[in-house]
């Protein structure tokens, strides 16, 4: 159940005179893979049926970041404050950070009818899998990807172009990588990422259909 929100909220039928309430899509990955870039392509793909959800952080914007637009950037006092508060439908702390996706935002897209895309680490996606188990409302609501890099020459690859992290931390991220590729037989639906496109057809494919499945 989503944490502070009345389960009348919830409700995935069909109400007279609303939308049927929209999708959750959580896609997951290791730092790498190219999710990020994949949720940013589905939503400029599909601009009048999905609204990706912006998640919040306590880890410092890199050069090219935003708040509000790429996460919301707190600092750990206050996302500390927000858990104590129920905000966050869950959240976890990933390489010494915490991540968290705050509930309202996910039911303020839902409600409209919209499917909301979340860009989430394994535990996170396993947090909300685990609420699903115990609230069928919102297990029909999910869409699960992992986007995989079976190949760890080629992650370690990925992570160095991007020029984003020092050496210790690129270490660190691929033996979280380890680690996450372990949950990928969890989800509904596994990416084994060859290119940029190959992937964003396979993620595309995938939300068409779930589309589809839902009328």
């Amino acid at each position: 159940m989503f944490a502070g929100i009345c389960r009348c909220d919830l409700s995935l039928e069909t109400v007279p005179g609303c939308m049927k309430r929209g999708m959750l899509i959580l896609v997951s990955g290791p730092a790498g893979s190219g999710k990020t870039t994949l949720c940013d392509r589905l939503t400029e793909a599909h601009p009048e049926a999905i609204r990706r959800i912006i998640t919040c952080t306590t880890r410092s914007p890199r050069a090219n970041e935003s708040t509000g637009i790429d996460y919301h950037f707190l600092s750990r006092a206050n996302f500390e404050a927000q858990i104590a508060e129920g905000v966050f439908l869950e959240h976890a702390e990933v390489h010494g950070k915490l991540y968290g996706t705050r509930a309202a935002d996910v039911i303020a897209h839902l409600d409209s009818g919209k499917d909301a895309l979340v860009n989430l680490d394994v535990q996170g996606a396993a947090t909300i899998r685990s609420k699903a188990n115990a609230d069928k409302e919102l297990a029909d609501s999910l869409l699960t990807v992992f986007v995989r890099v079976t190949d760890p020459i080629e992650l370690r690859r990925r992570l160095s172009g991007r020029g984003t992290d020092a050496a210790d931390e690129i270490e660190r991220r691929m033996a979280v990588a380890t680690e996450e590729l372990r949950h990928a037989g969890e989800y509904d639906h596994v990416i084994d990422s060859a290119d940029r496109q190959s992937d964003f057809n396979r993620l595309n494919a995938i939300y068409l259909a779930a589309r589809q499945a839902r009328r």
